[in-house]
This record gives C-alpha cells, sequence and structure tokens, in this order.
C-alpha cells in the first residue's frame, strides 16, 4: 500500500478523498440521520478496500465517483462556504504571525537615544541653522522618506505676526493625522506630524517640534521667514530575538529588552532596551575616572562589547543625539539603587542573585540602572536582533 501511494498519483488522490469524507462526517454526525450515516460509512469502507485489495485504476476511479455521489447527497452543505474558508485562512494567518511574535520575532521601534551611537531613538536637525540646505524632493524625497525614514517639515510666514497657538494633532483618518498653529491672524496646517519627539523637561509635547526648531510661542516672523524647517528621522524598528534566551541565559555585554511591569520608578507595561553590565553576584563601582568598574576590572572602549559605550565627562553634555539628558546629575543620583556609585569610588554595589544590571550606551543621557537598581531576570523577554528599517548603517546585526 505505502509503495503504491508513492507510485500512484490515483492512489493519492483516493486516499485524500476518504480522509477529507471522513472529517465532514464527523463534523456532522450530530446533523445527520442513522441512514446517512451508513451509506457515507459504507462507500468510504468501499474505497478503503478497493485500495487495499490492489485495484485497478479504473476500479479506483469508479469508487471514488460513487463516494462523491453518497457524499454529495447525504452530507449537508455548509453556508456561505467561500467566505468560511477566507475566514479559516485568516484566521490561521493571525495564529501563526502571533506565535512568531511570541515565541520567535517581536517587531519594536527604539523610542529614544539612550541607546546611541548603537542603535537610535527619533532624532530631528533645525535646518534653519544650516544656510543653504535645500530640502529633497520628488523621487529624492520619497526616497528619504520610504527608505531612510526622513520626513521634512517646511512652513513659511505668509504674514507678518507672533506664534500664538499651537493645537494637538488631530486624527483626521486611519494613519492620517494634522496638526494646526497660528502666526497672527493665519492658521498653517502641518500634515503627519512627527510623534515621540525628544523629550525636554518643562516643554509641552505638542510643542516640541517648535522647541527643536529653535521657536516658542511670543516668537515674532516676518513675511517670507521660516517658521519651521525641521528634518526628523525615524527611530530603528528592529525585530526582538525570543528563541535564543530560552536555550541560554544573556551574557554580559548583549543588548537586551525587558518588561518594565513591576519594576519600581520606571514606566509600566512597556520594554526597554539597554546593554547588560552585570549580573548576580557581580561588584559594581564607578572609579574617579567616571568609567565603570566591574569586579575590580575597568570597563572602556577596549573591553569587547562596550567599544562606544562608558566614557563619561565630570558633567553632563547634550550631544548632537540625546535621550534622557541628566541636566541635575548631582541630585537625581541620590535616588536610591546604584545611583550613590557614581559619586564614589569606593561604594560598591552588589547585583542581587537572579538580576541583572543594565545601562544605555549614551551613557551621560540614560535613565538606566543607576537611577533604579537592578531588576529580577525574568523580565527580560528576549536580545536585540536584526534591525530591518530604516536602510542606515546599523541595517541588519551590524549594530551589535
Amino acid at each position: 500500500m505505502i509503495l503504491r501511494w508513492f507510485l500512484s498519483r490515483t492512489v493519492r488522490q483516493a486516499v485524500e478523498m476518504r480522509k477529507h469524507v471522513l472529517r465532514l462526517l464527523h463534523a456532522q454526525r450530530d446533523l445527520l440521520s442513522a441512514n446517512a450515516i451508513q451509506n457515507i460509512q459504507n462507500s468510504t469502507d468501499s474505497l478503503r478496500a478497493s485500495l487495499s485489495g490492489g485495484s485497478s485504476k479504473t476500479d479506483l476511479i469508479e469508487k471514488m465517483k460513487a463516494l462523491e455521489e453518497t457524499a454529495n447527497k447525504w452530507l449537508k452543505p455548509y453556508p456561505h462556504a467561500s467566505i468560511r474558508e477566507n475566514v479559516e485562512v485568516i484566521l490561521v494567518a493571525i495564529t501563526v504571525a502571533m506565535a512568531i511574535r511570541t515565541f520567535m520575532l517581536q517587531p519594536m521601534k527604539i523610542p529614544t537615544g539612550s541607546m546611541q551611537p548603537t542603535l537610535y531613538g527619533i532624532t530631528c536637525d533645525n535646518l534653519k541653522e544650516q544656510s543653504g540646505f535645500s530640502i529633497p524632493t520628488g523621487i529624492a524625497k520619497f526616497i528619504d522618506s520610504w527608505f531612510y525614514g526622513t520626513s521634512y517639515y517646511h512652513v513659511t510666514a505668509v504674514e507678518e505676526g507672533e506664534l500664538e497657538a499651537i493645537e494637538a494633532p488631530r486624527q483626521i483618518l486611519p494613519f492620517v493625522k494634522k496638526q494646526r498653529f497660528r502666526v497672527g491672524n493665519h492658521w498653517y496646517d502641518i500634515w503627519f506630524p512627527p510623534s515621540n519627539l525628544p523629550a525636554r523637561p518643562g516643554i509641552q509635547p505638542d510643542h516640541l517640534m517648535f522647541y527643536h526648531s529653535g521657536i516658542k510661542p511670543g516668537h515674532r516672523f516676518q513675511k517670507g521667514e521660516d517658521i519651521l524647517k525641521l528634518k526628523v528621522v525615524a527611530g530603528d524598528h528592529l525585530f526582538v530575538n525570543r528563541m535564543t534566551y530560552n536555550f541560554r541565559q544573556p551574557r554580559r555585554g548583549e543588548i537586551v529588552i525587558f518588561e518594565t511591569t513591576g519594576i519600581p520608578d520606571l514606566q509600566q507595561d512597556t520594554f526597554y532596551i539597554k546593554r547588560l553590565i552585570a549580573i548576580g553576584g557581580d561588584q559594581v563601582q564607578i572609579g574617579n575616572d567616571q568609567h565603570l568598574v566591574l569586579n575590580g576590572n575597568r570597563l572602556d572602549a577596549s573591553t569587547p562589547h562596550f567599544e562606544m559605550v562608558y566614557a563619561f565627562e565630570p558633567t553632563p553634555k547634550e550631544y548632537s543625539y540625546f535621550g534622557h539628558v541628566n541636566e541635575t546629575v548631582g541630585e537625581k543620583f541620590q535616588r536610591p539603587g546604584i545611583a550613590p556609585l557614581f559619586h564614589s569610588e569606593t561604594n560598591v554595589f552588589s547585583v542581587r542573585p537572579n538580576h541583572y544590571l543594565v545601562m544605555g550606551d549614551n551613557t551621560m543621557n540614560s535613565y538606566d540602572s543607576r537611577y533604579w537598581g537592578d531588576f529580577p531576570r525574568e523580565k527580560v523577554i528576549g536580545k536585540s536582533g536584526f534591525v530591518y528599517w530604516p536602510l542606515s548603517s546599523r541595517f541588519g546585526w551590524s549594530h551589535r
């Protein structure tokens, strides 16, 4: 029988047909009469006997036709069969996608600049400070937007006046937002305003685009003067590798993603991405030269996986990229946890068993374990995987 199945297409079709009719019979058994069930069962048994008995191709075809006629006569047709089939396909596709997201690859967008220059959050440049810069148009603008994640916002004053009002962005259509502002007596529209711009202390979220353009309410413009001339680059989008840590524990120096639920002092029910610095039992301190010292060894650019991180300066510095700027380091580092290490080379922090300590590569501008200490290792959901957009120098696995 097995050899015939491999050699004969008719045998394979007969086997699949019998299985299909039996599945329908089992699904409708509570709806069919005893006579219908018996007729269908007899027809499937007859086809099985022909398969087992080595019947000829002609005999198998006859038995298949007989089974088809019996099934059409006694089985109940499903209403809206095409709709049911499409729904089944969609549900299977959703199930497969959810399974991949849960157990293998989860998409994530880098929200801030705390991991720069390894991974970038959303950044922006005030083009009004760059004389002679020409904003791309046509195909060049399309490529910048879709491939490199770069958007441009350029608004020129049509009349003289002050920036008097800034409205919050409004949803016009699905995936379509608009923000309005007024200069003098004229209202201006900004389509698809950028979201999640780098936050600044004391600046309202709706005003961030204007802040990064170097203006604030009350600023006066002359007719023809640029109000906004801003370049915004989307943050890195990557896949979180959720497979690897099912087979081994995270290693020091890897970029990990962890959930914040239950970790004090963090925004709850979200995900953070940082570099793993220390594991349970490690002794951590910060020396007089402001570098991290792990188990007595100084971490610097010569340490594998730490080539671009942990080079502190005596005072905070706002880089051309930024995440969470430490504008008052002395006050913020008085909080519990590992924070006091910033001030004393003799103060050593011991990472608790089964806990991790993490920091951002943009070390002077990162809200990390120096503020809120270590956290349980079961919070880690995966490691940094493949950067799939935008098509920058970090595309692929190169950022690791």
